[in-house]
């Protein structure tokens, strides 16, 4: 595995190469990392291709963004552009989570001839409640837990009172693991302000206009209800060549099981490619 720093568009990327053969490029979703978008799963490199993994801007141990503000769509799609430029990809396979997987499709929409195809997991963005106070004002009490409290901060103000008690401890687990790989987690509290203020695309008919191979990766309302279900199944029908994958009841998110999320990539890409 080769590691490097790359020149984003205002920032320095860390950056991951593992494996050859069809490049798949890995996006991480809010507050995680390179290494939680298939979990440490090795399955695509050892399926012949090529793996490029990177920290999103403030996280892991790219450097934060000049201003606070910095962390819309334009720049992490940007951002993306750059991770491609610099391993010589004119196009590639494209796999995100969640933020991740907004950074792709806007990606899609700018750029179309530079994406093979697409692998949307459990995506969130619904323009119809984007500017919910509700819901931003959540976002905003996790940035602060985070800068309050570290990471005892943010699980308080995470909450998971909601989610089924089987699937808690792990779920504190995964927060506290995933905050710990921060250089900078004052810049993760700003980007957990802006990105949910930032638009990837303007409304979900957009999404018709992508013509490359998809699959959209969805998760059950019980384990993940900040990624609707019926979202995921929106996404996937308006995708015109997209398709759904989702869990079976009483499972867990496909979404949190590296090797098998990494053969849903690999299919993808097979298709695609």
């Amino acid at each position: 595995m080769q590691e490097r720093p790359i020149a984003g568009a205002d920032v320095t990327l860390a950056a991951s190469d593992d494996g050859s053969g069809i490049p798949v490029v890995l996006l991480h979703g809010l507050s995680t990392s390179r290494r939680y978008v298939v979990m440490g799963s090795r399955a695509l490199q050892r399926t012949q291709h090529r793996v490029i993994a990177y920290d999103a801007r403030g996280h892991g141990s790219s450097t934060p963004a000049p201003a606070a503000g910095d962390y819309g769509y334009d720049k992490l799609g940007a951002d993306l552009a750059a991770v491609l430029d610099a391993h010589g990809l004119d196009r590639a396979v494209l796999a995100g989570g969640s933020m991740g997987a907004h950074t792709i499709l806007r990606l899609a929409l700018d750029e179309p001839e530079r994406v093979a195809g697409l692998v949307v997991i459990t995506p969130a963005y619904d323009p119809v409640r984007h500017d919910s106070e509700e819901r931003l004002r959540r976002y905003d009490t996790l940035a602060e837990g985070l800068r309050s409290g570290g990471a005892d901060g943010f699980l308080a103000a995470y909450g998971l009172d909601d989610r089924p008690a089987a699937l808690r401890a792990s779920i504190a687990t995964f927060l506290r693991q995933s905050l710990a790989h921060h250089e900078h987690p004052g810049a993760v509290a700003d980007a957990l302000q802006a990105v949910p203020r930032s638009r990837p695309f303007a409304d979900l008919h957009a999404l018709e206009t992508i013509e490359c191979p998809a699959v959209v990766v969805a998760s059950r309302d019980e384990a993940d209800p900040g990624h609707p279900l019926a979202l995921g199944e929106a996404y996937a029908e308006l995708l015109p060549h997209g398709s759904l994958v989702v869990e079976e009841h009483g499972a867990s998110p496909l979404a949190w099981q590296g090797a098998q999320l990494s053969k849903v990539i690999a299919g993808l890409a097979a298709k695609a490619w």
